[in-house]
């Protein structure tokens, strides 16, 4: 780079000669593709005659490295799922970058490198994007802004108004894991079994799942709010109610374990790979056994079902066998 710099420095974000150096040395290199070669501020992209779906997403998290994962993973899965929680194949994304004046080159490149492979996994391009730096001390280290596209066909309606009385809920996991790896990194905690984040792209299991069943009603990926305030979303948007069984969805023990030290519920914990499914009742057991078949879906299970409430209230059968309203964060 220019005067061998190994930190970001506000010249990067000038729009002159450091800026292209750095574009060149760092984001063509690794976000290489005919998109990006044609130098253009847009992308042409070719759609078929499929309806357009497209999502946005901005990616701030601490640490940037933890178990399982970084911003940049976050950054290309995150927005990928929430494509594909409409069915969608998603096909390209944009990526903008914040970055602070004295941030490492060398971590820049490991997190444009993870958000490379990322996208390699996720069968997406990034076909545009934008750097901008700010003065030291106004940023934490850098933030991403993601934008997907993706094409879904036009038989397939799955929204979270679509969730009807005596519909069955699924999950595809474990709850909690990318929250608590993230926490437990920032602070120092140590466990027996080391807790790594859940971060995956799902389009390629959601795929699988619509190829299946195509009256799928819902999906929807559970991560800030965790489980809890996703189900509360979707009953509102669907004006009906949720019942849950707490004996149906796995909490790992050392996740377990971390919430109970840091005064945490893990139904309100961030997930990164993991999605919910609302579908008829008579699809249920074949697509539980679709999901089951996907390396991504191979805890999944059965928790609940949808009911008839116009208080649109989220209920829980504990272990115990009482009842609790499952709220929003």
């Amino acid at each position: 780079m220019r005067n061998n710099n190994k930190y970001i420095d506000l010249s990067h974000g000038s729009g002159g000669r450091a800026t292209h150096q750095l574009i060149e040395t760092i984001f063509k290199k690794h976000f290489n593709n005919s998109f990006l070669k044609q130098n253009n501020d847009n992308a042409c992209l070719t759609f078929s005659s499929e309806r357009l779906v497209i999502s946005t997403d901005s990616h701030v998290v601490s640490p940037l490295f933890f178990p399982g994962g970084d911003i940049g993973s976050l950054a290309v899965n995150g927005t990928v799922n929430d494509v594909a929680m409409s069915g969608a194949k998603p096909l390209y994304l944009s990526a903008a970058f914040i970055l602070e004046e004295g941030f490492p080159l060398a971590d820049l490149e490991r997190i444009v490198i993870s958000m490379a492979r990322s996208a390699e996994i996720a069968g997406v391009d990034i076909v545009c994007g934008d750097t901008k730096v700010v003065e030291r001390g106004n940023a934490d280290g850098v933030y991403i802004n993601t934008t997907g596209v993706g094409s879904v066909e036009n038989h397939i309606n799955i929204s979270g108004d679509c969730a009807q009385p005596g519909d069955t809920i699924l999950i595809n996991g474990s709850l909690g894991d990318h929250g608590i790896a993230v926490m437990a990194h920032r602070e120092n905690l140590s466990f027996t079994t080391s807790i790594q984040s859940d971060c995956a792209a799902l389009n390629d299991l959601v795929s699988h799942m619509v190829s299946a069943v195509p009256d799928i009603h819902c999906l929807r990926d559970p991560t800030r709010g965790g489980l809890a305030t996703t189900l509360n979303e979707l009953a509102q948007q669907s004006q009906v109610g949720m019942r849950i069984s707490e004996s149906q969805f796995i909490i790992k023990p050392q996740v377990s374990a971390a919430c109970e030290l840091l005064g945490l519920d893990p139904l309100y914990v961030a997930n990164e790979g993991k999605l919910l499914c609302i579908c008829p009742p008579h699809r249920a057991t074949e697509l539980l056994k679709v999901m089951r078949d996907h390396p991504l879906g191979k805890e999944s299970s059965i928790i609940g079902e949808v009911t008839d409430d116009p208080h649109h209230i989220v209920e829980m059968k504990t272990k115990f066998g009482g009842a609790r309203v499952v709220d929003w964060l």
